[in-house]
């Protein structure tokens, strides 16, 4: 990925236990489950290595007690890690001193929590709001800003209401507008729509997606639901106890999934959905291929839900090009039913 790395963790480590620091300096940072266990500590996080880039939706997910809302508190350094390196823009978040932190958190950092946490006595504007008061920002501007927050997330009309008035779709409305008081430069999601109705859910996806459109924020957003993750991540890392199993593009997930773990994950993903041409695509120099020259080519970025049906109806194979329409291979019926169903 060719775009700024904005926030980087380096072999991050996350052990809860007595002597932690010391245990993992003793064992040069590499210790095995086994030496963990036997020193009677937890590896929540475990030798995490990864990058943020600038504008991206990188999804964190895994089943309950993975670790993957414990490394976005490591990565907002929420909780201490026991070792590693993270950095933000190029600063270590590590050795900043708290005020440093305080600040950064205040302006470059965005987070919505599962559990929206409303101040429940606060209207949507004054809840909205809030992030601005405590930085001795004066109300006609703050008020300002939480109004225009209003419209983008859609709440027009509910400026007034107390969060026990609104549905559970409308308060994490709240959460996330005020969560973008800041205009912060990366946003932190941790499950935000999991407690959601399923359609108030998908609902909100949309929302999410519509917001990215307008602000294009860089997101890490955790989550337990691969549909979603598929949905709405550029890419998609999967942790399992602790440690970061398999990163890559959600069709990269699907097509090379690195262990049984992912596969499982995978196993029911909607493969016509998520596989592009290009990746199935024969190279025609390396093969004798019969190419329909007169029909009109496939684009490479194609889905195989959108070039199935041509490619099903024609008695050759089709050509693919790429962005600047060079012919770069071909795809034939064998290659659609291999990827559908191998």
């Amino acid at each position: 990925m060719s775009r700024p790395v904005k926030i980087a963790c380096k072999n991050v480590w996350l052990l809860f236990g007595k002597g932690a620091k010391s245990f993992l300096k003793k064992h040069n940072n590499q210790p095995t489950s086994t030496q963990i266990l036997k020193a009677g500590l937890i590896g929540a996080v475990r030798n995490v290595s990864l990058d943020v880039h600038e504008g991206e939706i990188l999804m964190i997910m895994g089943l309950s007690g993975s670790g993957k809302s414990t490394l976005i508190r490591c990565m907002t350094r929420l909780v201490e890690s026991t070792g590693g390196e993270i950095s933000f823009d190029g600063k270590d978040l590590l050795t900043l001193p708290k005020n440093q932190l305080l600040e950064l958190r205040r302006h470059n950092m965005g987070m919505v929590f599962q559990h929206f946490g409303l101040l429940p006595h606060r209207t949507v504007l004054e809840n909205i709001a809030f992030p601005l008061e405590i930085q001795n920002i004066d109300s006609d501007t703050r008020i300002a800003k939480a109004r225009e927050l209003v419209k983008v997330v859609g709440l027009e009309g509910r400026e007034n209401y107390f969060p026990r008035e609104l549905s559970g779709g409308q308060q994490q409305r709240v959460g996330i507008a005020r969560s973008l008081a800041d205009e912060p430069d990366i946003w932190f999601l941790d499950e935000p729509f999991s407690a959601l109705d399923p359609l108030i859910r998908r609902e909100m996806q949309d929302e999410f997606l519509r917001l990215q459109s307008l602000l294009n924020k860089t997101i890490v957003f955790v989550t337990h639901d691969f549909d979603e993750a598929v949905r709405l991540g550029d890419r998609i890392a999967i942790m399992k106890d602790g440690e970061l199993i398999q990163i890559g593009t959600p069709e990269e997930l699907v097509l090379n999934p690195a262990t049984e773990y992912v596969e499982q994950f995978v196993r029911h993903a909607p493969k016509a959905k998520l596989i592009t041409v290009q990746r199935i695509m024969q190279d025609d120099t390396k093969e004798t291929v019969l190419v329909d020259s007169s029909a009109k080519p496939l684009a490479a970025t194609d889905t195989l839900e959108q070039a199935a049906t041509r490619i099903i109806n024609s008695d050759k194979a089709l050509s693919v090009i790429d962005n600047n329409g060079e012919i770069i291979g071909s795809v034939s019926k064998q290659n659609l039913l291999s990827a559908m169903f191998n």
